[in-house]
């Protein structure tokens, strides 16, 4: 039998998760939106940042001591539950890999992360496209958030807004 396990990333992981991210991204159709730096990505996620802290956590998830996949996440936090909440902003299984049980065992991890430190919840964005994956979700008992849009301010619009 396949042995799953799932780690917290190390600053020596980086090559990894930026190769995850960039696997994510082709899988996703968005590798032309692919832009980050490696060395303030591992900053970010591994550096102090004036205090705050690293700004998203990773794990890594292996099989049979190999690793096939991770998931990036951050807290976000509920007004209406008065806590906090865990954002899943990325899981990726090597296609390899699916059908291993990885990509559940690291979203179990995530909720046991979420239950650990109090969290209201767990939550995730998906492609309305990605039917496999919103199964996969639907299965686990993942609800969509019918009647909820993301909205962005990103480059020159978020200059702009911060400009006033």
């Amino acid at each position: 039998a396949m042995t799953l396990s799932i780690r917290p990333a190390i600053s020596a992981d980086l090559p990894l998760i930026a190769q995850f991210i960039r696997d994510l991204a082709t899988y996703e159709k968005l590798a032309h939106e692919v832009r980050f730096d490696e060395d303030v990505l591992a900053a970010k996620l591994f550096g102090t940042n004036g205090g705050h802290g690293p700004y998203a956590e990773v794990l890594i998830g292996e099989v049979d001591g190999a690793a096939q996949g991770f998931a990036l996440f951050f807290h976000n936090f509920s007004t209406f539950e008065g806590k906090p909440g865990v954002y899943l902003e990325d899981l990726f299984v090597r296609p390899a890999a699916r059908g291993s049980g990885l990509g559940k065992a690291l979203l179990s991890r995530l909720a046991a992360i979420a239950v650990e430190r109090d969290c209201a919840r767990l939550e995730w964005s998906v492609l309305d496209w990605n039917e496999p994956a919103i199964g996969f979700y639907k299965a686990l008992g993942a609800k969509p958030m019918d009647g909820w849009t993301v909205y962005r301010l990103d480059g020159d619009a978020l200059g702009a807004m911060a400009a006033g």
